[in-house]
């Protein structure tokens, strides 16, 4: 079932937004302020946090800024709910990492279509991320065939070595960067650099593929040999 945080100290709102879900065969968590938010995201992981932009204790952009820092909750899409909008207030929110806007007081058919939206494009994100990672995981595991050959001609093979590293080193990164980025523009960004160092590497290990054909025991002595005699 999914799961939907609601951060709101109007209880009456809180509690609408609640009964709304349960209509709708979501499970809502309710928290009465931003610390309690905090806390319950991080106990629960919601699928989707919803969160009041003016609160006492921690306010809605405080709320965002500790999830965001916490790689555990930072990739939860979160939508603002609030009476206060103005071009900077968006501006903000959008800078720390918020996926959307709502005016109090909004109507049920926008809420539940802005919830099936953010839900919807997560899940998209969720999925592109694990194909790029399965698919990072298995060139990895095809680097790894492949440097066990280079080990018999390391003093041939180095620069090979210092080429497959550079790409590998890029993806570790993405994938990191991935678990932690704030907004959709920065998935997409760190989404594009796994894909096209997936790509990178595709095409060298094909290389190398070949290279492997050829370095029988036989050649791999002749080139050492040639190789002597230059130095």
């Amino acid at each position: 079932m999914i799961k939907v945080l609601v951060i709101e100290d109007e209880k009456n709102i809180r509690e609408n937004i609640l009964e709304l879900l349960q209509a709708e065969n979501i499970q809502g968590i309710g928290a009465s302020n931003g610390k309690i938010g905090v806390k319950l995201a991080r106990e629960h992981k919601p699928d989707l946090i919803i969160c009041d932009l003016m609160m006492p204790e921690l306010d809605g952009y405080g709320v965002l800024t500790e999830l965001k820092n916490d790689p555990k909750t930072a990739t939860i899409p979160l939508i603002f709910l609030t009476a206060k909008e103005t071009k900077d207030d968006i501006r903000k929110g959008m800078n720390l990492g918020a996926d959307d806007y709502l005016t109090k007081p909004c109507t049920p058919e926008e809420l539940l279509t802005a919830i099936a939206t953010r839900l919807e494009r997560n899940k998209i994100y969720i999925q592109q991320y694990e194909v790029e990672r399965d698919r990072a995981k298995k060139l990895q595991k095809r680097v790894q065939e492949l440097q066990m050959v280079t080990n018999t001609a390391e003093e041939l093979l180095q620069k090979i070595s210092l080429e497959l590293r550079a790409p590998a080193s890029n993806i570790a990164m993405a994938l990191q960067m991935l678990k932690i980025a704030p907004s959709d523009e920065a998935r997409e960004r760190y989404l594009k650099i796994l894909r096209e160092e997936n790509e990178r590497q595709i095409a060298f290990l094909n290389q190398l593929s070949k290279l492997k054909e050829l370095l029988t025991p036989e050649n791999v002595n002749l080139l050492l040999l040639l190789t002597q005699k230059k130095n």
